[in-house]
């Protein structure tokens, strides 16, 4: 193999690297797209888990209000 074909060999195998590298960096920026969304998805149902947690807490608090007045309008008749 002569000096002018091992550089066309490694010529093609750069080419076909900066290829390779040229695809990769689209699927990392396509993934840190996908990514970036679905953290933005994810912060709006933390804010809905914890909307719906302080509505639990309350509606627990007002049971609990409740269940004593029972308690006591039992302990009354």
């Amino acid at each position: 193999m002569t000096i002018d074909d091992r550089l066309d060999r490694l010529t093609e195998r750069h080419e076909a690297l900066a290829q390779s590298l040229e695809l990769l960096t689209e699927d990392v920026r396509s993934l840190g797209q996908k990514v970036d969304s679905l953290g933005q998805k994810l912060d709006k149902t933390i804010g809905v888990v914890d909307d719906t947690l302080v509505g639990i807490a309350r509606l627990l608090h007002i049971a609990e209000i409740h269940e004593r007045r029972l308690d006591r309008l039992e302990q009354a008749g």
